[in-house]
């Protein structure tokens, strides 16, 4: 029978480590009776999406990481996104919503209006909170056989939003909410890992982090979230939308580094008071 679950889980390859990989925004699928509401052109390509992050983290369950990736798009319904739609940043950039009903470009992604109320909560409740429910208990399953377990969430985006920020975004972005979804011995290791690497590296500036890293990442419980950006033309050619190899496996590098350097120093952080 098909897989119908809105997310895939790739189990580790030999003996798991207590870190989930969670990618959000790489899904594509946009089932048929939403995507009949919507503007064919971001049917077919949907412009927001964070292209191929589940593929270039494909390496970590070599590493003993579990991976989970979504689906469906984002413009079905925002995994990253605060379920009673409040805005993550108070500052003046534009957040599409739960629901999406424009693109990050302003583009209104409906033919004919945006979903009414009753289909928003229908897809809370068959595409949200499924990926939820299954992240949050792969979390706790870890929780039980380690002390201290973490979320890697990872993301990209196009160089340059201009409704996010004038500025150009850095290479890669850590964002840990200013120091609360994790141990700062976390941050400060995955800060260090990456700028060993020829990447210009940004912390906190400007993601910080958005709802899955924030609410899973509760470091007294022993539970960290960190969530990773990148820049697109880092690993891909952001115009013809193809993973670019070279570029892919020379970041890969660096994230295989990151990886393993988070690993050690999670076996190094105390027992949780």
């Amino acid at each position: 029978m098909p897989n119908q679950d809105p997310y895939y889980v790739v189990p580790p390859k030999g003996a798991a480590v207590p870190i989930v990989l969670s990618s959000p925004h790489s899904g594509t699928e946009i089932p048929s009776t939403i995507a009949a509401t919507m503007r064919p052109a971001l049917v077919e390509v949907p412009e927001d999406t964070d292209w191929f992050v589940h593929r270039l983290y494909d390496f970590v369950s070599e590493l003993g990481v579990t991976l989970i990736h979504a689906r469906y798009s984002r413009y079905v319904i925002d995994l990253n996104r605060d379920p009673t739609n409040q805005p993550l940043y108070s500052d003046l950039r534009k957040e599409t919503a739960l629901v999406p009903t424009q693109t990050f470009s302003g583009a209104p992604l409906y033919r004919d209006g945006a979903p009414s109320t009753k289909e928003r909560e229908r897809r809370l409740q068959a595409y949200y909170l499924p990926y939820h429910e299954k992240l949050g208990g792969l979390l706790r399953e870890m929780r039980q056989q380690h002390p201290h377990v973490l979320l890697f969430d990872a993301h990209s985006i196009r160089r340059t939003v201009t409704t996010i920020s004038e500025t150009p975004f850095a290479d890669l972005i850590l964002g840990d909410q200013n120091g609360k979804t994790a141990h700062p011995t976390l941050t400060e290791s995955a800060l260090a890992s990456l700028k060993t690497s020829s990447y210009q590296v940004s912390h906190n500036v400007p993601f910080k982090g958005g709802y899955i890293t924030r609410h899973f990442g509760k470091p007294s419980t022993g539970i960290h979230g960190l969530q990773l950006e990148m820049s697109q033309d880092v690993y891909m050619d952001p115009d013809r939308l193809t993973l670019d190899t070279e570029k892919a496996t020379k970041v890969r590098h660096a994230l295989r580094n990151l990886i393993q350097h988070l690993l050690g120093t999670l076996q190094s952080i105390e027992e949780p008071t």
